[in-house]
């Protein structure tokens, strides 16, 4: 009798690790903006070729990968889209996210994002962009590492030292030469912004912007933040000091409303 257990346990441990090869390979299109052949895949995940060949056939089948011509190179099908939106549109803060982004816009004039904490990353939930803007801004779903936002930032000065140095991958990843790659730095910025009420970060994201965000503490940690990002050429530290002080009492009522909606 114990035979047939042990096969089937065999099975069952088979089928998970292909489900989770599967979802490795899902994240590794979604981290990749162009076309990736099979050699492509092999390099980025070493699995064996023959079980890349079953699992990109069967995302393939199911919507989640669609092929070029040659049907040699593959990217993200459109049903990443549609289970991405149903994430977004079973998410009841986003609503109110949406018009308190709305009203900051309105009252700063710059760019306004609504971003979660996902691991190491933030996530970009919602974004309203500057009417003035001429720069590249980040696009619903997108993430970056959090070490190097002002979202992020944020986001892990809700947490001890310990739980950030768990969380963040080593070493920490540079996206410019401003970048804080050191978890002291990391340290001294997350106390700052715990001190403050707000984080800030002066091109470590993307060359030519400067950026301040607050969490909305609705949950404890938080896990949401809403954050200004404003050209360089365009903004003071006074004018950047004023929005994040702005951004502390913004995120503050949303979190308020999000409570009295029962929303956790």
């Amino acid at each position: 009798m114990a035979r047939p257990a042990a096969a089937g346990s065999a099975s069952e441990a088979a089928g998970v690790k292909s489900a989770r090869r599967a979802i490795d390979l899902v994240e590794a299109f979604a981290a990749h903006p162009s076309w990736l052949s099979l050699s492509d895949l092999h390099a980025k995940t070493g699995f064996p070729r023959s079980s890349l060949h079953g699992l990109l056939r069967t995302l393939l089948d199911a919507g989640w990968l669609e092929a070029d011509s040659s049907n040699t190179r593959y990217r993200l099908g459109a049903r990443a889209l549609i289970c991405g939106t149903a994430y977004l549109d079973r998410d009841p803060a986003i609503r109110f996210a949406t018009e308190a982004l709305e009203e900051l816009r309105e009252q700063t004039g710059f760019t306004t994002h609504y971003a979660r904490l996902v691991g190491s990353q933030v996530v970009y939930l919602e974004t309203r962009e500057s009417q003035r803007s001429t720069y590249l801004t980040s696009k619903i779903g997108r993430t970056l590492p959090a070490h190097a936002t002002a979202l992020g930032k944020a986001l892990l000065a809700e947490l001890t030292r310990e739980e950030v140095a768990a969380l963040l991958p080593k070493p920490l990843p540079a996206l410019t030469e401003n970048t804080l790659v050191s978890l002291e730095q990391l340290d001294e910025a997350c106390a700052t912004a715990r001190e403050r009420g707000y984080a800030a970060e002066v091109e470590e994201g993307t060359p030519g912007i400067r950026c301040v965000a607050a969490v909305v503490p609705y949950r404890i940690p938080g896990t949401d933040a809403i954050s200004c990002s404003m050209p360089i050429d365009q903004t003071t530290d006074a004018k950047a000091r004023k929005t994040g002080e702005l951004l502390t009492k913004v995120t503050a009522e949303l979190a308020q409303r999000l409570r009295r909606e029962g929303i956790r």
